[in-house]
């Protein structure tokens, strides 16, 4: 706005600062895209029967079994390999955060990326058995997994 003029917005400057503002936004896009381009994330389970690495996308890219892994039963490999590539994704999810923080702030859509994260090791959630009452509790008590 030039001086002495009131409120007059001249409309060359007005689209200028549109066009630098719209250059500004595609510039961000594209460093955001490339950033989330390299996330990725690998995890291994405690005792190291499985490894993982997951894409940005979350996607199990890489699954490793240890030697180790022949002595579970098949359903405790099969919850260790979940368990394993939630705790990769999370900190892919996690990477997202932090990228889309710089990018969008706190705001909405930041909110919408945490709510859809994995959960955090050991925070998978209560089983719909955790619910039951006490009798049918101990009446079907839940497998336990060494």
């Amino acid at each position: 706005m030039k001086q002495g003029e009131g409120n007059k917005v001249d409309p060359a400057q007005w689209l200028a600062d549109y066009d630098e503002t719209l250059a500004r936004a595609a510039a961000n896009a594209r460093t955001a895209s490339a950033n989330l381009e390299q996330v990725g994330g690998s995890a291994t389970s405690p005792r190291g029967e499985v490894a993982v690495r997951v894409g940005p996308s979350g996607a199990l890219e890489d699954l490793t079994l240890a030697s180790a892994a022949r002595s579970l039963e098949v359903d405790q490999l099969a919850q260790l390999i979940l368990a394993t590539a939630r705790q990769a994704q999370r900190a892919v999810g996690e990477q997202v955060v932090a990228i889309m923080t710089d990018y969008v702030g706190d705001g909405p859509a930041l909110d919408f990326v945490k709510q859809h994260l994995p959960p955090a090791a050991g925070g998978a959630g209560r089983s719909p058995a955790d619910d039951r009452d006490d009798n049918d509790y101990f009446s079907n008590p839940p497998e336990i997994i060494r």
